[in-house]
């Protein structure tokens, strides 16, 4: 997950007075195809509220001018923003035209194109791209397209030349790319990676921590008694990661759990511990990500009151939680009381990411979660109050 400038969800008030249902899913036809083109035109502008209004404009569009017109900007518009814009909206609408475009886009020029592309193929599996993306791991030069691809290899773990390929990157290269690798592993539970995942977790260090928790996620009795080893050895910052790690294998929760909790109390309530915070927030995200309600509804607990420096880390791991884990996070936020609350520190996460094709997926859950919930429902609400504060 990375963290980019702030201000990414940000609308002006009037935006936000517009009735829920033109934002959610207004009648076919609403939009006209003038507007449609209108709206593709400005979703390069240099303005950020008329670059928002435009990408919800084409949300709105009856899908079957929508996906054509998408799918020509992407592959042709004069404004290579646009064509980004256009390939991350085009994603929101789950049609099988965007497959070819985005094979297509894996060989763009504009890096941004890439990147969306390598993540549509992490998330829809297509084994004949395999080679194109092996071939990519040498040929990739932009630091913002690697982590992209990196998790798209990752989720083709079973073929033999990818594991090749991204096995030596574990242990060689910048610690910040050897950490997505990493990350990348321990989510797809790549267990043929765990001996070298297990070297980087014994040597105290930047990594140890997205070691630890990779390990907790590919399991196995080694791993066990390596997370055990690091409990008496692994520095303060580095225990939240271990004590998640041991309880995603599903050992002894009920301990390791309130430790990590306390760990992120400690350090939100005092200055100077913000490492120690970063750490244990990622680490109950980790463990909220697999499905531990308790994990993420506490995040929201002490994120909700906190303000910065404290807050950005918490709002951040809620945000890994809620692109990772949508339906966990739905149930979790229907039961707050502090649901306006708790958006507003989802929505400040999103301000801090860079994550624009995740977060299209995020919003296209919630649509579909609003139709589908019953009328005065909890969830019903909770996704008319996500569409209403994050504008889209």
């Amino acid at each position: 997950m990375r963290v980019g400038t702030a201000g990414a969800l940000v609308l002006t008030a009037a935006l936000g007075a517009a009735p829920l249902a033109r934002q959610v899913s207004p009648p076919a036809g609403e939009v006209t195809e003038a507007e449609l083109g209108a709206a593709i035109d400005e979703l390069g502008r240099l303005d950020y509220a008329t670059r928002m209004t435009a990408s919800r404009t084409v949300r709105r569009a009856a899908p079957a001018m929508a996906v054509p017109a998408l799918i020509d900007a992407a592959a042709g518009h004069v404004d290579g923003y646009v064509r980004y814009r256009a390939l991350v909206l085009l994603s929101g609408f789950n049609d099988p035209r965007a497959r070819d475009v985005m094979e297509e886009s894996l060989g763009d020029r504009n890096d941004r194109l890439r990147a969306v592309a390598y993540t549509y193929f992490e998330h829809h599996p297509d084994l004949t791209v395999v080679p194109r993306l092996v071939e990519a791991l040498e040929t990739e030069a932009s630091e913002f397209v690697r982590p992209q691809l990196t998790r798209a290899l990752a989720a083709y773990g079973a073929d033999p030349k990818v594991r090749e390929a991204l096995l030596p990157l574990v242990g060689r290269g910048v610690d910040f790319f050897r950490a997505v690798v990493i990350e990348a592993l321990g989510d797809y539970k790549a267990a043929w990676a765990r001996d070298a995942i297990d070297r980087v977790a014994r040597i105290d260090g930047p990594l140890c921590d997205d070691a630890a928790l990779a390990l907790g996620k590919i399991g196995g009795e080694a791993t066990l008694a390596t997370l055990a080893e690091l409990q008496r050895t692994a520095s303060r910052d580095e225990q939240p990661a271990v004590a998640a790690g041991i309880c995603l294998m599903g050992v002894n929760c009920a301990a390791h759990v309130p430790f990590i909790v306390e760990s992120v109390r400690f350090g939100t309530e005092r200055i100077g511990y913000q490492d120690l915070l970063r750490a244990a927030s990622s680490a109950l995200a980790a463990v909220a990500v697999a499905d531990h309600a308790d994990a993420a509804a506490t995040l929201l607990d002490v994120g909700v009151p906190a303000r910065d420096p404290a807050r950005a880390p918490i709002a951040l791991a809620v945000g890994l939680v809620a692109i990772r884990n949508l339906p966990l996070m739905m149930r979790v936020l229907e039961e707050r009381r502090d649901l306006d609350g708790a958006v507003l520190l989802l929505r400040d996460a999103f301000d801090m990411l860079e994550e624009d094709y995740e977060e299209e997926r995020f919003f296209a859950a919630v649509r579909k979660a609003y139709w589908a919930a019953g009328e005065g429902s909890a969830a019903r609400k909770v996704a008319e109050t996500l569409i209403r504060t994050l504008e889209f």
